[in-house]
């Protein structure tokens, strides 16, 4: 009887393991993959005609991790969304051959936005093959997704992990803004457009994000501006701004590094004080500042903008074109993130494209720590510049984009106008 029993168990452990190994697929390319593994991964990748794809093989391929689940989803379906997109142009264009001379192929491993996942996940790629990443969508997963990649020599250019340490070692770029660099961007556009205005600072003294902003803004303005700032900051968890606001009230234009909810309490709070104030300008923060819930930013007389990558409502140019071709592929208007990575991968295509015209020999057998070397070469180079779509666009309707020797970009901000300033 005990021998039996010991078979009989035997029996039912190996045949949970075949169960755990089994898989499910989906022909549908805007549904994810779900891998019924140990580590339950959800990841997606694509072939030439935009559906699911497991092989891949005989294409450059090209890994990231993102949030397709959970709260954050939002971000990591947009990014993975227009990977595909750029993706299906390149594939277009090599079909005969083109100038690369082989195709693209893509695959994301889903975070849910959680550090802890980025092990497990980086294996995954690296299992598929991933010669190229895209690193990680946000940047908490981004600080532990940039060890393993350094650890493993991976060229990666994340679109939106703007943490200042994702770049901390040489394989690593990013096509988004750094937050500290951000506020160099604005500092740009107030040296040429705000020489003759007061200027406030608004920002949160015990949060890195905007100490940082605030720090390179102010080293980046010019000295007549410079002369003249006022600085209010707060700390901790408060929604009453009276004493900064009577501190900034005297001034032209309020520049506030701080997420969107403190500055509605800030701008909700002026609105009850008399003062000269005749413009908020934020940056990423203030992303989703419209769509609080019990804030209508319609009361607020002043003009609020931000200062982004690229603004999602153009009218015009090649950032339009990608906005109406998602819309065409997937019913509804990207976010900055699918933008950014929009322009990752076809920032990715043109320095292969440079490299092989070099001499480098790029095939889909090439190893990810050697493609490393060779697109390091490529954006190190001070003559490589990518015109693409994020970045404040050229008479050409493109943006001149290059990165600098710590692997941050350099592009300039665009000002995306929130609400327009009340009249009368």
């Amino acid at each position: 009887m005990k021998k039996f029993i010991s078979l009989f168990l035997v029996f039912i452990f190996l045949f949970s393991l075949m169960a755990c190994n089994d898989t499910s697929t989906t022909n549908d390319p805007d549904q994810t993959t779900t891998a019924q593994t140990t580590t339950q991964t959800t990841a997606q990748t694509t072939d030439n005609n935009g559906g699911n794809s497991s092989t891949g093989q005989g294409k450059i391929k090209i890994g990231a991790t993102g949030p397709l689940t959970g709260p954050a989803a939002i971000y990591g379906v947009t990014v993975n969304n227009s990977v595909k997109l750029a993706i299906d142009q390149i594939n277009a264009i090599a079909m005969n051959e083109g100038e690369l001379g082989m195709k693209l192929d893509f695959l994301m491993v889903d975070d849910v936005h959680d550090a802890t996942k980025i092990p497990n996940a980086f294996s995954q790629l690296m299992q598929a093959g991933m010669q190229i990443s895209l690193g990680t969508v946000t940047s908490r997963p981004g600080l532990e997704f940039k060890s393993l990649s350094d650890q493993y020599n991976v060229f990666f250019l994340t679109p939106s992990a703007t943490a200042d340490e994702i770049v901390e070692f040489s394989n690593g770029y990013q096509m988004c803004f750094s937050d500290s660099n951000q506020g160099t961007a604005a500092a740009k556009y107030f040296n040429e457009n705000c020489a003759d205005k007061k200027i406030g600072i608004f920002y949160k003294a015990d949060l890195e994000y905007s100490v940082g902003i605030t720090n390179e803004f102010k080293a980046a303005l010019s000295d007549s501006l410079k002369a003249n700032i006022i600085e209010a900051s707060f700390t901790g968890y408060t929604s009453s701004f009276y004493s900064q606001i009577d501190a900034l009230k005297d001034c032209d234009i309020v520049f506030m590094p701080v997420y969107y909810t403190e500055a509605s309490y800030f701008m909700s709070q002026a609105n009850l004080v008399d003062n000269s104030i005749t413009a908020y300008y934020g940056c990423d923060g203030f992303d989703g500042i419209d769509l609080i819930d019990g804030f209508n930013i319609n009361y607020i007389p002043q003009e609020i903008c931000r200062f982004s990558q690229v603004d999602i409502n153009v009218t015009e140019g090649a950032a339009k074109d990608f906005v109406d071709a998602y819309v065409t592929a997937y019913g509804e208007a990207p976010n900055e993130f699918g933008a950014a990575a929009y322009d990752s991968v076809w920032a990715i295509y043109e320095a292969l494209k440079v490299a092989k015209s070099k001499g480098a020999d790029i095939s889909p057998t090439t190893s990810a720590s050697d493609m490393c070397e060779i697109l390091k070469g490529v954006f190190s180079d001070d003559s490589f510049v990518f015109h693409g779509i994020t970045g404040k666009p050229e008479a050409d309707g493109r943006s001149n984009i290059s990165w600098n020797s710590d692997g941050t970009v350099s592009k300039e901000a665009v000002k995306v106008i929130i609400k327009e300033k009340t009249v009368g």
